[in-house]
């Protein structure tokens, strides 16, 4: 079966659609710059643009949209996402309930009541008591210094 010129715009409004639907079920930001180049070259169509107009204008919109619209749009998208526990703990302080010992392997530190192992990062030893400011999550353990 042949492509009409009538067919045309039709083979856009569904090439549109399913970069639609499939930007609604994925919620990626993956195809929604791509709707927007199927959607101008829709446009083109129903206008008697000629198809190497309407093919071009699907890729160069969609490269433009990707390229100028995607980081703000990722950006906003992410503004409101909340740092974990463990990505919020380096820059706090805490206090040393259990004397760091890095050869014994032995150290706690308590940072927003909640009680972590903790070694020092030079291999100091920080005595109980003392407040030391973390500089780091490894794995299960805080890496700290003595508070200055």
């Amino acid at each position: 079966m042949a492509v009409t010129a009538g067919m045309i715009p039709i083979i856009w409004l569904v090439i549109l659609a399913v970069l639609v639907v499939i930007e609604i079920i994925t919620l990626g930001l993956t195809t929604i710059w791509f709707a927007g180049g199927a959607l101008a070259a829709l446009v083109v169509s129903l206008l008697g643009g000629p198809i190497w107009l309407q093919i071009l204008l699907f890729i160069g919109v969609s490269v433009i949209l990707l390229i100028f619209t995607r980081p703000l749009a990722v950006r906003y998208m992410n503004k409101n996402q909340q740092k974990t526990n463990v990505d919020s703990i380096p820059g706090k302080t805490g206090v040393v309930t259990e004397t760091i010992d890095n050869l014994k392997a032995e150290g706690q530190v308590m940072v927003d009541g909640t009680v972590w192992t903790a070694r020092s990062q030079n291999g100091d030893t920080i005595e109980e008591g003392k407040v030391v400011k973390v500089l780091a999550v490894e794995g299960v353990k805080l890496i700290v210094e003595v508070e200055k």
